[in-house]
């Protein structure tokens, strides 16, 4: 059971193990999707297609009618992989060796549905995967295996997602032989040190100059490329009146999407100065001041325009000291 691309490569995984036959796979129903909102299959669902395996889909786990459909099925062992529906007792009594779960972090910590974004927002060391019994709590049930991955400064929530994805998928495969043969024990997740991950908004990317540099360089990493950093340029008039160079939008005005900037890549710089305040956009980079230190973007994208490395935006946009971001 799945839907999202990380749930791939553990399907793969299942299918080309030696004793697993899989005999469905479940998947959310088809969605709209992109900027034309044509109707898609899951990543999981294309997958399953391709390899001629039995689809389903329903709307909703918890209908009486999808619990029978799988009962008729006689699973032995469900295993769960970013399906995004709760499921019922019905379902997760169903098979004999009971549903287990692959998630993104090393539980307790960083349970519900963006564990891989919380790791880097709390500025972790390392995450990991941990496969699961399932039971009727959010990634409460007991643990069966985990492994852990050092999280690198350059890792960002897609690179942290490509290594976890692979990392569960091996660990399933390597788990199963154990539980089914009861070598394998579960054991309670530890009393302390749980934690919620909950699901990431769009409006998260919104880059608040207020908080510190090596705050705002975690959510840079947590949100790349999904809502990705975002800020807005607000141009200050020339000294001597004349009006502003077109950026600026009225007091109390709001934003221009036209001027939103997306970053991409950042480092932390110790200097200081108003938060917001462009400190340096010359051929040394582009710095912007926080509430700690400063943020030296190295890359990033004009609203409708391609990703630049900075010394190439500012070759060809109007940026300079004194501007403001916000």
């Amino acid at each position: 059971m799945g839907t999202a691309e990380i749930a791939c490569p553990s399907l793969a995984a299942l299918c080309a193990s030696p004793g697993v036959s899989v005999v469905a796979v479940v998947t959310q129903p088809d969605r709209p999707k992109g900027r034309d909102l044509k109707v898609q299959p899951s990543a999981v669902k294309q997958l399953a297609v391709e390899k001629g395996m039995l689809v389903l889909q329903p709307e909703r786990a918890r209908q009486a009618g999808f619990a029978r459909q799988l009962a008729a099925l006689r699973p032995d062992l469900i295993a769960v992989m970013a399906f995004g529906q709760i499921l019922p007792p019905a379902i997760l009594d169903l098979p004999r060796f009971g549903c287990v779960n692959v998630h993104t972090s090393l539980l307790p910590k960083h349970r519900g549905a963006a564990p891989i974004q919380w790791a880097l927002l709390n500025g972790d060391s390392e995450t990991g995967v941990t496969i699961m019994q399932m039971d009727a709590g959010l990634d409460t049930g007991p643990i069966l295996a985990q492994r852990a991955t050092r999280i690198r400064p350059e890792d960002n929530a897609q690179t942290l997602y490509d290594r976890l994805a692979q990392m569960g998928a091996e660990l399933l495969v390597e788990t199963i032989p154990g539980l089914v043969s009861g070598t394998m024990k579960p054991r309670p997740q530890p009393a302390g040190g749980a934690s919620h991950a909950p699901k990431i908004k769009k409006e998260d990317g919104r880059v608040d100059w207020r908080l510190p540099a090596q705050v705002i360089w975690n959510r840079l990493r947590a949100f790349t490329p999904w809502p990705g950093a975002f800020t807005h340029r607000f141009v200050v008039p020339p000294s001597g009146g004349g009006g502003s160079r077109g950026d600026s939008p009225p007091d109390g005005g709001t934003p221009n999407p036209a001027h939103l900037l997306k970053i991409w890549q950042a480092e932390v710089v110790p200097q200081g100065g108003t938060p917001g305040e462009v400190l340096r956009a010359d051929k040394a980079g582009l710095v912007v001041a926080c509430g700690q230190d400063a943020l030296r973007i190295l890359e990033l994208q004009h609203a409708g325009g391609r990703r630049l490395t900075a010394q190439e935006f500012l070759a060809g946009h109007a940026l300079q000291a004194g501007d403001k971001l916000g």
